[in-house]
Parts: C-alpha cells; sequence; structure tokens
C-alpha cells in the first residue's frame, strides 16, 4: 500500500481506495455522529440503537438471500485496568455494565485487552460463526494490529477525545464487507462511528488519517515510540521521609451512623434508596424538547473516499430514516442506571412519550429522534436525581446519620507506610525553582512522574518551600483517599498537607486543585460536597473535643477546599499560609 507523503520507494503494491470500493471490500461512505452527548451512556445506548438497527436488516437479508451476518459494535473505553476502575475515565467495566442495562447478555459482550481477551474463548475465536453470539466487543487499542472481522459495523470511541491516534487505527476495524460482496441493502453496506466528548474536526482527521495514511491496506502497522519503542515502567516502592516513618496519620472518611454503629457510607442503598422517585414531575422531564431528524448543534457526517480529495469539502448530510416505533423498553433501559426501579423508569418514559403524542408529535417521529430523547430525559433525570440526592445528603448531615469525623476506630483511612510506584526507566526527581528537590513530601524521593501536570507540580513545589508546612501528601486517585457524596462517583483529593496555625494547633487540609479550564458542573459539586465536609467536621469537633489526634496531642481542624490555578498563590496565602 502507498503511505502519504512517499515517493514510490519500496512500494510492492499499489492500492488504491477507489479501487478497493470498486471490489466491494469495504463498506462505505463511513457515518460519523458528533454532538456534545450529556454523558458516554447516551453516546453508548445510540450506539446500540444503531447496532439494532442493524440487526433488523441483516434478518430481513438473511430472509430474502440465505446470506448470514451479525453486526458487532465495537466500544473504545478510556481505560481496561483491574486497578483502574475509580480512575474516574470511563472504564471497560463500566462500558459492559450499561451494555448490559441495555439489554445485552453476558454472553453477547467480549472485552479484549491486554490483561483480559475473551475473544480467545473456544465459542468465540469464530467471530463469523452463526454459533458465536458476540454483539459486542470492548476494548482500549488492543484490537489495532492484526486482528480483521468484517461484522464489525459500529465504533462506539468513547476516548475519541482523548486518544485520537487509536481512534484512527480502530476506524480501521469497522471498514471490511463481508465476504468481500455487498449486500444491496445500504445500512449494510456502511459503517458507523458514534464519538462521545470529540471535536468534529479531530474525528474528520481521523477518519481522513486512517484512509489515507494507511492506504486502506492491512492497516495492521503499530505506532512506535523511538528508535527501541515505548519504555517500560518499572515498579518501585518508596517510603515515608525520615522523621515520618512511624507517624501514623489517618483521614475521617464520610461514615454512615446509626445503632449498629458506623459504616462507610454506601451512595446506592444510603442516598439512592432513600430517594422518593415519585418527587420527579413527568412533566418536567424534556419539557422542552422537539423531535427532529437533524438536531441544531449536531454534526452527522457521511464520509466517503471524497474525503481524499483535499480541494472538495465535507459536508454534514441526512442519514437513512429511522424507526416507525418508539422502543419505550429501550427507552426505559437507557435510564435504567439513573432510576434504578425499572417498572419507574417505564413509567416515567411512558409519561413523557404520552405528553408528547398529545402534543400532535406522530410516533414516527419520536422514534426517529430516539436517541436525542435518551439524552435529555438523561439530562433532566440526573439533575432531579442529584437536587433530591443532594437534599437527602444534607438532611443526614444535620441529624447526625451522616458524620464526617475521626473516631480512632477501623472506619478511619489511614495513610500508608510505603507507596508502589510505576516510574520510568531514568525518572527525574521533582525539583523546586531553586534547583533543590523537593524536601517535604510524606515520601521520599518524590519523581516528576509521580504527578499528572505542570500545575500539580508547581502546587506542590509551592507548598514544599512553606515554613508552616510540616508535610505534604500526592493523593493517588485509584487507590488513595476518597470521599462519597450524593452523587456515585467518589472525590479523590489531589493533596494533603499538615500546616502549624497562629495558634499553634495543627490543620490538616485535605485540597482538590483544578485548572480554571475545568470549571463546570462537577467542580461546582465539589465544592459544595468539600464546603459542607469542613462545616460537619467542625461541628463534629464542638460536640466532642479531643477526638481528632493527628501528629501531635492538640486537637486540629480538617478543612477540605478546591481551588482553581487562576490566582491560586493568592488562594492560599490569604487563607492558610498567612503572615
Amino acid at each position: 500500500a502507498r503511505h502519504a507523503g512517499e515517493h514510490g520507494a519500496n512500494i510492492l503494491v499499489d492500492v488504491r481506495g477507489t479501487d478497493l470500493d470498486r471490489a466491494e471490500m469495504i463498506k462505505l461512505p463511513i457515518n460519523v455522529d458528533v454532538r456534545p452527548w450529556p454523558d458516554w451512556q447516551s453516546c453508548l445506548a445510540a450506539s446500540v440503537g444503531k447496532l439494532e438497527d442493524l440487526e433488523r436488516e441483516a434478518r430481513l437479508l438473511q430472509a430474502d438471500t440465505a446470506r448470514y451476518i451479525r453486526p458487532i459494535l465495537l466500544v473504545q473505553a478510556e481505560r481496561t485496568g483491574a486497578d483502574q476502575a475509580e480512575s474516574g475515565y470511563i472504564h471497560a467495566d463500566h462500558a459492559k455494565a450499561f451494555l448490559l442495562q441495555l439489554g445485552l447478555q453476558e454472553r453477547q459482550v467480549a472485552t479484549k485487552t491486554s490483561e483480559k481477551n475473551e475473544l480467545a474463548q473456544p465459542e468465540n475465536i469464530d467471530l463469523l460463526s452463526p454459533a458465536c453470539e458476540v454483539r459486542a466487543i470492548i476494548t482500549k487499542q488492543a484490537l489495532q494490529e492484526g486482528w480483521d472481522c468484517p461484522f464489525a459495523y459500529v465504533l462506539c470511541a468513547l476516548a475519541a477525545g482523548r486518544n485520537p491516534a487509536a481512534l484512527t487505527q480502530l476506524m480501521g476495524r469497522i471498514l471490511r464487507q463481508p465476504q468481500v460482496a455487498k449486500t444491496g441493502r445500504a445500512p449494510l453496506d456502511e459503517c458507523y462511528v458514534f464519538c462521545h466528548d470529540a471535536q468534529t474536526a479531530i474525528v474528520v482527521n481521523s477518519v481522513k488519517d486512517s484512509l489515507e495514511s494507511e492506504g486502506m491496506g492491512d492497516l495492521t502497522a503499530a505506532v512506535r515510540i523511538g528508535p527501541n519503542g515505548s519504555a517500560e515502567a518499572v515498579r518501585k516502592t518508596i517510603s515515608r521521609r525520615r522523621g515520618l516513618e512511624r507517624v501514623r496519620v489517618f483521614l475521617p472518611r464520610v461514615a454512615w451512623c446509626d445503632g449498629d454503629g458506623r459504616r462507610e457510607l454506601a451512595y446506592e442503598s444510603d442516598v439512592l434508596g432513600a430517594i422518593d422517585w415519585d418527587a420527579i414531575d413527568p412533566n418536567t422531564l424534556a419539557a422542552g424538547w422537539i423531535p427532529s431528524r437533524e438536531h441544531v448543534e449536531e454534526q452527522k457526517l457521511r464520509i466517503g473516499l471524497e474525503i481524499l480529495d483535499r480541494e472538495r469539502a465535507t459536508e454534514a448530510q441526512a442519514v437513512g430514516s429511522g424507526p416507525a416505533v418508539i422502543d419505550r423498553v429501550f427507552l426505559s433501559r437507557a435510564i435504567g442506571d439513573l432510576v434504578p426501579n425499572a417498572w419507574r423508569a417505564y413509567a416515567l418514559v411512558a409519561a413523557v412519550v404520552a405528553r408528547l403524542t398529545d402534543q400532535g408529535y406522530a410516533e414516527a417521529q419520536i422514534a426517529a429522534s430516539s436517541a436525542l430523547l435518551i439524552e435529555q430525559l438523561r439530562s433532566d433525570l440526573e439533575a432531579r436525581r442529584d437536587a433530591l440526592a443532594e437534599a437527602i445528603f444534607c438532611d443526614y448531615v444535620h441529624a447526625g446519620r451522616v458524620e464526617f469525623t475521626l473516631r480512632a476506630d477501623s472506619l478511619d483511612y489511614e495513610i500508608p507506610r510505603e507507596l508502589a510506584v510505576d516510574l520510568p526507566d531514568r525518572p527525574h526527581m521533582l525539583l523546586r525553582s531553586d534547583g533543590r528537590p523537593v524536601e517535604k513530601s510524606l515520601f521520599e524521593p518524590f519523581y516528576e512522574s509521580m504527578i499528572d501536570n505542570a500545575f500539580e507540580g508547581e502546587f506542590a513545589c509551592y507548598l514544599d518551600t512553606q515554613s508552616a508546612l510540616a508535610w505534604w501528601h500526592r493523593n493517588v486517585a485509584k487507590a488513595g483517599y476518597g470521599l462519597q457524596g450524593w452523587r456515585r462517583s467518589r472525590v479523590y483529593p489531589d493533596f494533603v498537607f499538615l500546616k502549624t496555625e497562629r495558634d499553634g494547633r495543627a490543620a490538616l487540609v485535605v485540597m482538590e486543585i483544578k485548572g480554571v479550564h475545568l470549571k463546570n458542573e462537577d467542580t461546582d459539586y465539589k465544592r459544595k460536597l468539600l464546603a459542607l465536609l469542613t462545616h460537619a467536621h467542625g461541628e463534629a469537633q464542638l460536640r466532642r473535643a479531643g477526638e481528632l489526634e493527628l501528629v501531635s496531642k492538640s486537637g486540629a481542624r480538617i478543612v477540605c477546599d478546591l481551588v482553581f490555578d487562576e490566582n491560586w498563590r493568592n488562594t492560599l496565602e490569604a487563607h492558610y499560609f498567612a503572615l
């Protein structure tokens, strides 16, 4: 295959995309759906909806011609590691759980990662066999090399924005035409890409790169970093700094208190289970929603080989007609993680659909926009669920049912004495602006690779120079200290540090830091939760003074806070390190 930028050297075969298309070897055009999904679940639900459309077409094809095709969905997750499920990224396990919620069976979903390969199971080895039941494959980028399955029709790129290079490679996995012959049914002769959290330009460039740079050949070239490939990380154990080896540092967990004692707060049972779903008025759901074949903010593109012509622009075009009947069960499944009671979820969907039909919208019109309706329902339900959950959580705190204080029992979180970290072959020490290695980290040595970005490094170095600071600790999100609030995902503070206040008492500060460009609804939630926990801890200390003992015997206070990179130094100096 000829690669872009080459001048004919070492070319054995020059295969043109038009020749492959004419030979009925590839699925074209590529239908790309890029829109501002409210969450990744909406994007995945739309992908499953397209898969079911294709499955209906495949059944009709088999009835007419006896030709067997079983369309398969590829799902690109952000994380796949067994220890990364709580990293805050879209994990393969999360994607699988939602697929099962949407109605797929366990045996119909396979995971292919560097750690797990369910495609190697005997029943899944031949994906083209009618005996195989796989309908969805979840991966990160493990399908890039040497994998080919013409039944792959739909790519749901949940990591499109974070990993466009992997998107480029995975795009080639859905191009092969089954049996190297067109079906005569347009939906089965094309392929489909649904992208979450990605810009249209990035996705179009990924499509173009997949077609152009690889020549639509074998698409098995590995991505290499440097002449020797990528460097392997080395697992190393680091210990406490000298003088702090035996210091035991405890942090309070958000606890549920009842007659049986204390335990860690459980979101599902303690918060979600207490929500009165009857308090949600279905008339407030999708209240301003209008069914439409085209959404004003979405981008649906049909991309063919004309994209390789630099003088021709790719225009957004309408996609073929959708289903004629509203699948109320599928809609209720799509919100099942927000409304855990299946009957209540179905009732809410039925009420919304009934209201829309009463407003004069035809069933087929609503069904054609069902993906957009799912988006709106999920967005509205999440907002109302979180508002109800916040009220419940605050009531529990004020009533003493939810507690945030140290009790010197097994529920308290203890910062470990050692940390296992992955380091590059030649790690660099984190250096302050004066060129000296940081010297107040709770663990030593402290390396640059132990932080995620430049802002965190600058923040750590600032802390390290403060005379009132005893030590600081970079909290590891996937394995460290987390705070449960009224939303499902925990908040993992970035830093914990101990400082001395003017009155000589110790203050333990639990701090989340964010770039100012990341201000959004999620950071508003974190700010409110941290402020509430700070207040709750102060109230608990007033009620039971002297319970909190950290490094010294004197009582200490715990402060939870969130700062942004806009004037963050002024914030710290005003509130924590004032002279």
